[in-house]
Formats: C-alpha cells, sequence, structure tokens
C-alpha cells in the first residue's frame, strides 16, 4: 500500500480483506478494537506527526500485550504488507527460539541479534511471536533465558544501528520482569512502543 494511502478506513478495509486471504472467511476486525487499531496504523505509516499523536516513537518497535486469542498475531503479521520490502520484519515465535537453542546453543543467540558475520547490513528487524510461551534453553546441560539474551543482544543493535524489534504477548509488565529480570524489563522500556488489548479483550477464535 503507499504511503498517500493511509487513510484509515482504507486501511482497515485492507486488512480486513487480506486477513480474510490468509486465515479464512470467518476472520475480521471488531469495532472494540479500532483504537488500537488506529495506533498500529498510526506506526507503520511512518508518518512521524501521526504517530506522535498516538504516543508512539517511530524509532522504538511494537511490543503488543493482549489476552490469549485477541489476534495479536495475525495483526502484527498482516500489518507487515503496509511496509516495504526493505522494511518488513521476520516474525519468528519464541518457542522455535527456544526449540532451536535446544539443538544448535549460543549461535542461536548471535543468529537473531546480529548481522550475518563479515556482513556490512545491520540486523534484521524481527517479531518474536508469544513471548513467555518460550521454556528455558537447555544445551549440552547449559540453561540459559533464550528470549531474554535475544533481547539484551538486540537492544545494543538498538542503541548502536537503530535496529528495530516487535513483540507480541500475554505478559503484564510486572510477569516480565519476573520472568526476564529487571535488566531486560528496563531495556525494553527504551526498546518498544506498548500498545495494549483490553483486558477483556473477548477470545477471537471461539
Amino acid at each position: 500500500m503507499e504511503k498517500q494511502t493511509f487513510d484509515f478506513a482504507r486501511c482497515l478495509a485492507f486488512l480486513e480483506r487480506k486477513g480474510k486471504e490468509l486465515y479464512g472467511e470467518h476472520f475480521r476486525l471488531h469495532g472494540e478494537d479500532y483504537p488500537l487499531l488506529e495506533k498500529l496504523v498510526a506506526y507503520v505509516s511512518g508518518e512521524r506527526d501521526r504517530a506522535e499523536r498516538q504516543g508512539l516513537n517511530l524509532r522504538k518497535g511494537i511490543l503488543l500485550s493482549g489476552p490469549i486469542g485477541c489476534g495479536k498475531t495475525s495483526l502484527m503479521t498482516l500489518l507487515r504488507l503496509f511496509l516495504s520490502p526493505q522494511e518488513r520484519y521476520r516474525v519468528k515465535s519464541c518457542r522455535e527460539v527456544s526449540f532451536e537453542f535446544h539443538r544448535e546453543g549460543y549461535e542461536v543467540i548471535q543468529r537473531y541479534s546480529q548481522p550475518p558475520p563479515g556482513s556490512l547490513l545491520k540486523a534484521s528487524a524481527y517479531l518474536f511471536d508469544d513471548l513467555g510461551t518460550e521454556s528455558s534453553g537447555r544445551h549440552y546441560g547449559n540453561t540459559c533465558n533464550v528470549m531474554g539474551e535475544v533481547l539484551l543482544s538486540r537492544y545494543d543493535q538498538f542503541v548502536l544501528r537503530g535496529v528495530k524489534t516487535h513483540l507480541t504477548t500475554n505478559l503484564t509488565s510486572s510477569e516480565i520482569e519476573k520472568a526476564y529480570g529487571s535488566r531486560v524489563r528496563s531495556r525494553m522500556r527504551e526498546m518498544f512502543n506498548l500498545i495494549c488489548f483490553d483486558k477483556g479483550t473477548k477470545d477471537k477464535r471461539l
């Protein structure tokens, strides 16, 4: 979608059409989510003034939080379609990252937080889906809080090179701090725009 077509109503129609293509005819957007959707559309528009009116910083990534089944993953996946190929983030579930660590070890942390060895490019933008559903990684008896380490390493790339990270999670702020520690939680405040579904949002998969 062209930058000049970021009219909210047209964006909603585009998201719903693409959602039906990807997820089936049952997919639809819900009116109670429009304020949240307006924030997300403002962010992907890349328009600084529009984003700032929604309290968003375009330099940061998105941390989309909400109850199970509220549509976090599907929305963040669909939002990629508004971005150019150069801006488009990759999508990886946190559970898959943990499984890869179990098989391959510490190089997995580098894979998701550093540019390829010898590359002049910066690290790729990523959406890590469902933070908090992964288990602690184990590799040859070594236990590691894999996503905590990935986020700390990506924070360094965010500071040095402006690398963006996006997350979805069911966890509250206090649960994130309990699972990953105060250091990770502090870095996350700098890295992310927090956008939250209402706690009472219904499970749209039912």
